[in-house]
Parts: C-alpha cells; structure tokens; sequence
C-alpha cells in the first residue's frame, strides 16, 4: 500500500513551549489510523500541522507526497471536520448549506464549481442523509449533524480524511453508527483516514493502527498491540475513561 503521509521526528513548538517532539509514523493508502491520548496531548497540534496550518520546529513531514513547504499545494486533496462546532442556531442553514461550506476556498469564491449541486448530493448520499438535503440543520439529531459535517469534508472527494475527535458528544448508538460508516467509507472509497481521539475503545475497534501520544509518542502499532501495553499507563497518567463503558477505569501509575 502507497505511503499517504509520513512523519519523522516531528516536533512543534508554540509559544516558545514544545508542543510536541519525536512524533515518528506512517499512513498508508485505505488504512485508518487512530491518534490517540490523553486531553492536551497535541493532537489537534498534530493534525493541523499534517493540514500545514503551523511550521514545524524540527523533523520532516511528506503528505501526498508533499513535502513541508509545499502541504498548500496538495490542501484541496485532503478533507478535515475539526472538532464539533456550531452553527449559528437562528441563521437557516440547511443541509445541503453545510456542506457546500466545504467547497468554499479563495480559489472557487469568485467563479462557480462545475456540478455544485451534483457535489452536494454525492456527498450526502455518501453517508446516508441524502434525504435531509433541504432539512434546517439545526433541527437534526446530534448524530445526523455529524453525518452532515462529515459529508461536508468529503464534498471535494479527498483522498485522505483528518477528523478531530468526531464522537465527542454523541451517544453510544451514535457514536456505533459513525465508526461504522468510517468503515464502510474507507472501503467502498479506498479512503485514508487519521482520526483523533481521546476515546481508546471506540477508536481501537475500527483502526489499522494505533499511535499513541502525550506530547512525544508512547507507542505505535496494532490495536491489540497497543491496547496490552504497559506504556499506555505513560501516556495518560490519569484514569482512563473508556476501558469500559459502565465500570471501573484503570488506574494509572504515577
């Protein structure tokens, strides 16, 4: 499979503070990997830094075969639904509003796309709310919303998918469905996705690989690999909130 971003001793630092350093891995063509850590890890750092959004400070980032430097030229290429955000609930966006959000840029606000409304409607369909095209988005469940901000990153038909912890305030049937629909998506589109979260379990069930952070990277490798670690106590130092859904967390170890 075709290496689709690769970091190497990745280091960022804002504010005069590091943010992140030693951050080592590869995604490849169809696979889903899964960025996962405590809060404050860096990972929404790290994602904006693989979408070329902030300089590095040390190491090499190649994504779309785009080196440092270059990421802008490859951007259009790459979908990204950052963490939840709203939506003023009094203006009338609808469905379709939303996601034709997702074809705005400084390039295409002057002329008109080619099929706009045909880029609309597949991205709809493609994650099962192309019959919500004319509803008020405000007026959707939590988990329709999500489908809509998702379909809204796939509008220009990316080849490699960022999401900024998506499950974040959906419930757990919802939350089943959205993994599912990642599935089905990486699949049928042969779509590489990195998804960020702090939620272990939700992300392990559907990921090819793990990397685990926490400013530097802890552990990187298959699910179950990374889920029988002892360095995972390292990475969280608090309880985690999801090795199971209705009982005891671990502990760590300080």
């Amino acid at each position: 499979m075709e290496t689709i971003v690769k970091v190497e001793n990745l280091g960022v630092m804002l504010g005069g503070k590091t943010v992140l350093e030693g951050i080592t891995f590869k995604a490849r063509t169809g696979e889903l990997t899964g960025i996962i850590g405590p809060n404050g890890a860096g990972k929404t750092t790290l994602l904006r830094a693989i979408l070329g959004l902030i300089p590095l400070d040390q190491g090499e980032l190649f994504v779309l075969d785009a080196g440092k430097g270059r990421i802008q030229d490859v951007r259009p290429k790459i979908g990204y639904m950052p963490q939840r955000q709203s939506f003023e609930k009094h203006f009338p966006f609808s469905s379709a509003d939303v996601v034709a959000t997702g074809l705005l840029s400084p390039g295409t606000m002057l002329k008109p796309l080619a099929d706009r409304p045909g880029k609309i409607k597949d991205a709809l369909r493609s994650v099962g709310m192309e019959d919500y095209t004319e509803r008020p988005f405000r007026n959707l469940s939590g988990g329709e919303q999500q489908r809509v901000l998702l379909a809204r990153a796939l509008v220009r038909q990316p080849h490699l998918l960022l999401l900024d912890e998506p499950n974040a305030g959906l419930d757990f049937p919802a939350q089943q469905e959205f993994a599912a629909l990642l599935d089905r998506l990486k699949i049928d589109q042969g779509l590489s996705i990195i998804l960020v979260s702090h939620d272990l379990l939700s992300v392990a069930s559907i990921a090819d690989q793990l990397v685990c952070i926490n400013k530097t990277m802890h552990i990187h490798g298959k699910p179950n690999e990374v889920l029988k670690s002892h360095k995972l106590d390292e990475a969280y130092r608090c309880q985690f909130d999801l090795l199971s859904r209705g009982g005891e967390g671990k502990g760590c170890h300080h």
